[in-house]
This record gives structure tokens, C-alpha cells and sequence, in this order.
């Protein structure tokens, strides 16, 4: 009778160290760690010891929460089993080799607030779907392999306070209703192959304090409304087409902007 309490007393605190996360969540993280070329990660697993003990796994209330797993020589694609992270707020697989497209399976994990993909050779275009994440507030996919237009659907993430897609490959316009994103505090776009007119509606944002569009083939003129954005610090649209018949005239108030245009750099915030 006492060697069966023993045993039992072992499977109950067995269980509590391995139940800590859901089977379908480390599932999840088993199969990225597979399709990622896990046993060379810098910072690699112990897949027998507890999910929490995992580099970059964040586990709050017995709930993956975070995966920051930057610089850490991730090599391959996202599984579509990530998305078996219904709690995941963070995702961070940033400065690694990842290739390939995103996978869909990123849309249902609803209560992603930030998504750092930047510095990989991920391709393709940026899905439609990237509008259904809500809750999104920041999403930084620059210097990877992404093509085609930026997506309208990306005009619906309400709450987004920085988009970075800049070092990419992307064409077509810019948005029209780029004005939707009314919490944007950062927009960089620079470095792609985008043309047109700088929309006017870019106008709109007023709480935009970085507008960085340089590198492109956009045209036309410079809204002179962007100077009456009280909050903008940093303005680049340098080496594009524009109609640059008037350089801006930074004024002499605080609030000063850094603007850089064709052949001319003002920098001025105090």
C-alpha cells in the first residue's frame, strides 16, 4: 500500500510538471521546434522538460502567452500548428532564416497583439487575412522577400500603432484608406517598389510620429497637411519621384520636423 502511494504521489506531481500547457499548445511548439531545425537553434529545447522551461515560452495561468524566439537560428517554415496557440499575445521569431509564405493558421490566434517576423526570407504577398487580427497593435514584417500590393484588409486593424513592411518587395499603392488606422503612430514603407500618389487621407493620422516612405516610385506632390501633424518627428520620402517644387520649410516651433526629400536632409527635432 505504501509503494502504491509512492507511485501515485509521482504520477500526480508528474503530472502537474508536464499539464502546465494544453496538449494542443505544445503540439504546437513541438512542431515549429521540428519544422525549424530545432536541435541547431543558439538556445534550443528540452523537449522532456517542461513547456515553461523552454527559451522564449512566455506561460501565464497555464497558457502560452508569448513565443520570442529571435536570434535564435530558426531555419525552415512556420507550421500551420501555430495556430493552435489560441492564447499566444506575442510572436516574435524575428532576426532567423525562416522562408516561405505565412500561414494562414496565424488569423485565428485572435488575441495577438504583436507580430515581429523581420529579418527572414519570408514570401510571397501579404494575406487578406492579416485584417482579422483585431487585436493587433504592432506588425513589423520589413526586410524579408514580400511581393504584391499591401493589403486593404490591413486598413482594418483598428488598434495598430506601428506597421513596418519596409525592405520587401511590394508594389501598387498605397492605401487609400490608410486613414482607418487611427492609432498609428508608425507607418514605414521605404525601400520597396511602390508608386502613386501619397494618399491624402494620410493626412488623418493624427497621431503619426514617424512617416518613412523613402525608396519607392511614388509620385505626385507631398500633402502639405503632414507639416500641421502636431505629433510627427520623422518624415522621409527621399529617393521616390515626387514633384518637389517646394522643400518643405521646417518651422521654428518645438515641434520640429526631420525631413529628408530628394537631394536635401533637414533634421531639426529638439
Amino acid at each position: 500500500m505504501k509503494t502504491l502511494k509512492l507511485t501515485l504521489a509521482f504520477l500526480f506531481f508528474a503530472f502537474i510538471s508536464f499539464a502546465n500547457v494544453s496538449n494542443s499548445e505544445k503540439e504546437a511548439l513541438i512542431a515549429l521546434y521540428n519544422n525549424t531545425n530545432g536541435a541547431e537553434w543558439t538556445k534550443t529545447w528540452d523537449l522532456e522538460a517542461s513547456v515553461d522551461t523552454w527559451h522564449g515560452v512566455t506561460v501565464i495561468d497555464s497558457k502560452v502567452v508569448s513565443l520570442n524566439l529571435s536570434f535564435n537560428n530558426l531555419q525552415g517554415q512556420i507550421p500551420s500548428e501555430i495556430g493552435q496557440l489560441s492564447n499566444l499575445q506575442v510572436l516574435n521569431l524575428s532576426f532567423n532564416k525562416l522562408k516561405g509564405n505565412l500561414p494562414e493558421a496565424i488569423s485565428s490566434l485572435q488575441e495577438l497583439y504583436s507580430i515581429q517576423l523581420f529579418l527572414n526570407q519570408l514570401e510571397g504577398e501579404i494575406p487578406n487575412w492579416i485584417g482579422k487580427l483585431a487585436n493587433l497593435e504592432f506588425l513589423a514584417l520589413y526586410s524579408n522577400k514580400f511581393s504584391g500590393a499591401i493589403p486593404e484588409s490591413i486598413t482594418e486593424l483598428k488598434k495598430l500603432k506601428s506597421l513596418e513592411l519596409g525592405s520587401n518587395f511590394l508594389t501598387g499603392q498605397i492605401p487609400f484608406d490608410i486613414n482607418k488606422l487611427e492609432a498609428l503612430k508608425k507607418l514605414s514603407l521605404l525601400d520597396n517598389q511602390l508608386e502613386g500618389n501619397i494618399p491624402e487621407s494620410i493626412v488623418d493620422l493624427t497621431n503619426l510620429e514617424e512617416l518613412v516612405l523613402s525608396s519607392n516610385k511614388l509620385s505626385g506632390t507631398l500633402p502639405f497637411e503632414l507639416s500641421q501633424l502636431s505629433s510627427l518627428k520623422l518624415l522621409m520620402v527621399s529617393d521616390n519621384q515626387l514633384n518637389n517644387d517646394y522643400v518643405t520649410v521646417v518651422d521654428d516651433s518645438p515641434n520640429k520636423v526631420a525631413l529628408f526629400l530628394e537631394d536635401t536632409e533637414v533634421v531639426s527635432k529638439q
